[in-house]
């Protein structure tokens, strides 16, 4: 029982970091990169879809992103969402594509992006640190129902914590290589 108790701690510690990772892809680092859109929905005969369900996005070069709508029809959508999205971006719209030219990032919009990363982090370490609460409390309603001893308890979470910390390690990592990235010219 308590091994499965520590398996879904597990998997749902790894769904946080996972998150994290796809979220912290969102955040413009100076290079052209197709997750940036992934954010941005356009209203398309009245329901919303993202822009990657609507076009093939591609990257030509490091700071061009390159939109190819499937229904050409739905270029000025894109283009108007893209405009309303906060990224920051202007497309050029030719009529039956979009050409995105990512500016390179100012020193002051580098240290915003660092604290939204941050911040990004944090709320994956509360998530990681929800998921350490509730096994604990698995544990010992466990425990208090009689299906496992103190002692087996106390083991369980013990390597609950060591789950914690080693999760929390990882989400330092991502965040910091994410900072670089971000800082990187």
């Amino acid at each position: 029982m308590i091994n499965e108790v520590k398996s879904t701690a597990q998997d749902k510690m790894e769904k946080a970091v996972q998150v994290l990772k796809r979220d912290l892809m969102s955040l413009r680092a100076g290079r052209a990169n197709p997750a940036l859109l992934d954010k941005v929905i356009v209203d398309y005969y009245g329901s919303p879809t993202p822009v990657n369900q609507l076009a093939n996005i591609s990257t030509p070069d490091p700071r061009t992103l390159f939109i190819q709508p499937w229904d050409k029809s739905a270029v000025a959508q894109i283009e108007k969402s893209i405009l309303k999205s906060e990224l920051g971006l202007t497309p050029n719209n030719d009529g039956s594509a979009i050409r995105i030219t990512i500016p390179p990032l100012t020193e002051e919009r580098r240290t915003d992006l660092v604290k939204v990363a941050r911040k990004t982090g944090e709320e994956a370490k509360v998530a990681v640190r929800n998921v350490r609460r509730d096994a604990n409390d698995e544990l010992k309603k466990l425990e208090k129902n009689g299906e496992v001893n103190e002692d087996s308890s106390r083991r369980g979470q013990d390597e609950i914590q060591k789950l914690t910390d080693q999760f929390i390690k990882e989400v330092d990592k991502v965040v910091a290589d994410k900072e670089k990235e971000i800082k990187e010219i």
